[in-house]
């Protein structure tokens, strides 16, 4: 008989997979209008239908499971509290969805005790997921192939390192341009792409690091335990194992420590 971890885990890939392909039905479409939420960042019906069915599914199956999202709020468990927390993210990367362009994902977390445990990134324009629940592995699952083991890289040297991040913006928004002109002159190569894309990259070893100076808690929820389970490693930028913190540095582990003097520097 399945664990709880065990069994929301094949739930959350389920309804990942389900949520994105919502997605879908709106990408590229025509005239799809696009809202303005108040902190600046756009939000379209697409993000909307895909956090409630989302919602609904959890709530149909797990109905005393607590639920956060990030169009939507909190909803917390009812008793018997159950200890499990759902975080969602339906598009992360709305930016790029409204532009028609493929680097945006669905994010399915869930927590348990606050500890996150189960993490999906499903990539419905790609035809990727990543998908990984504490001590089960991260798996990749493409399109038209069998799921693979998803490993971080084996670089040692951050003069090799890849490093990603969603945007420029974002670091001098925050005031903290210094950091990213370090992360960049410390590396070999940074490219911009969106939170989710990010945490793929790094988790499937085709990135090396993915630094943010400002993320919310649906931003990097999932990437704790995908991240891990791929041999990697999670922190904020003062090196705590926290994603309420409002930052992010991922790393496939190797480098971490250097890491973490470039931004302590």
């Amino acid at each position: 008989m399945p664990t709880p971890i065990e069994e929301r885990f094949t739930f959350a890939k389920a309804i990942a997979k389900e949520a994105g392909d919502l997605t879908l039905t709106h990408f590229r479409k025509r005239g799809l209008a696009v809202d303005t939420k108040r902190d600046g960042s756009p939000v379209t019906i697409a993000d909307r239908e895909a956090e409630q069915r989302l919602r609904a599914l959890v709530e149909a199956r797990f109905p005393t499971d607590a639920i956060l999202g990030e169009e939507f709020g909190e909803r917390p468990g009812t008793p018997p509290a159950s200890g499990f927390r759902w975080v969602f993210d339906p598009i992360d990367g709305t930016k790029s969805f409204v532009s028609g362009v493929p680097l945006y994902g669905t994010m399915v977390a869930c927590l348990h005790n606050a500890d996150p445990v189960i993490g999906v990134i499903n990539m419905p324009a790609l035809g990727e997921m990543v998908a990984a629940a504490k001590g089960l592995g991260c798996t990749l699952e493409r399109t038209g192939h069998a799921p693979e083991i998803a490993r971080v890289s084996g670089v040692r040297d951050m003069k090799e390192a890849i490093f990603v991040y969603t945007a420029p913006e974002v670091y001098t928004q925050a005031g903290r341009w210094d950091l990213f002109e370090r992360m960049s002159h410390a590396t070999r190569l940074s490219r911009g792409w969106s939170d989710c894309y990010g945490c793929v990259l790094v988790a499937t070893g085709r990135a090396d690091l993915w630094v943010e100076p400002t993320v919310a808690l649906w931003d990097v929820a999932a990437a704790v335990p995908i991240i891990e389970e791929a041999g990697g490693r999670y922190t904020d930028l003062a090196g705590r194992r926290d994603p309420t913190t409002g930052s992010c540095l991922v790393t496939n582990g190797l480098l971490h420590d250097a890491a973490m003097r470039v931004v302590g520097t």
